[in-house]
């Protein structure tokens, strides 16, 4: 730590959470950190975690609220590996302690051109995404993210769809909400780049593989807002939006 920095500065630096720093290094509140202050950052937000016995990386992704997938492909897991006692993973975006930070306040329903890394759950009260298998149909609640752009993959992962699109094809909010994963950066577990947003009636959009992402977490979006481009990141085969539904049915 130098004089001047602060956690804020620190985690936007390093494009991670401020909880993330917080839990790396044992901290309860961000004025516990000093100028002089060496710290542990993390490569992605979430948590490390020494391995003990009997744990799996499913009981760890339940424990700790996080995906069991992200787990496995950041540290290089085969499905189904057994975990060593005493090895130390991270854990993407999970989440160790009820989170001491206080979230920022929402901004306009603008499309800003800054990015974020916050993920859910990992500010504040901010919720994490829910399962995306599907649900009642909702005719006219969302609206198609892009103009154009040809299906080249139907339902599969957590309700999704691909939408193949040139990069750079601007992708609008499929129905209002607050944003609630602003990922400007990373593989995160194969999504890249990529924004959910929280909806009114509890469902949830997810949008991946993005080139760029114009929200931030908090941020309250109107349907229609462009809130980033389409682009080719993460585990990606060719351009295209991939674009999820969770909690309801996927109209696309």
């Amino acid at each position: 730590m130098r004089d001047g920095d602060t956690l804020a500065k620190i985690a936007k630096m390093f494009d991670i959470s401020e909880n993330t720093i917080l839990w790396a290094n044992d901290l309860k509140k961000a004025s516990d950190v000093k100028p002089g202050d060496t710290l542990t950052i993390l490569p992605v937000s979430g948590i490390e975690h020494v391995v003990t016995k009997g744990e799996t990386v499913a009981s760890l992704a339940k424990k700790f609220g996080a995906d069991p997938t992200d787990i496995s492909d950041f540290n290089d897991l085969p499905d189904g590996a057994s975990l060593t006692v005493g090895e130390t993973i991270i854990i993407p975006d999970g989440i160790d302690s009820p989170p001491p930070v206080i979230p920022p306040k929402a901004k306009g329903n603008s499309s800003s051109s800054s990015t974020s890394s916050s993920s859910a759950g990992s500010v504040g009260s901010y919720e994490r995404l829910i399962p995306g298998y599907g649900g009642e149909s909702l005719p006219g609640y969302f609206i198609r993210p892009i103009n154009g752009g040809v299906k080249t993959q139907g339902l599969h992962g957590y309700n999704a769809v691909d939408l193949g699109t040139p990069v750079g094809t601007p992708v609008m909010a499929a129905a209002e909400g607050t944003v609630i994963v602003a990922r400007g950066s990373g593989y995160n577990g194969g999504y890249g780049k990529y924004i959910a947003i929280n909806h009114s009636n509890g469902t949830q959009t997810v949008y991946g593989h993005l080139s760029e992402v114009y929200v931030t977490v908090g941020q309250h979006i109107d349907q229609g807002s462009i809130i980033g481009l389409s682009g080719n990141t993460g585990r990606s085969t060719g351009p295209h939006l991939h674009f999820e539904v969770r909690g309801a049915a996927n109209p696309f």
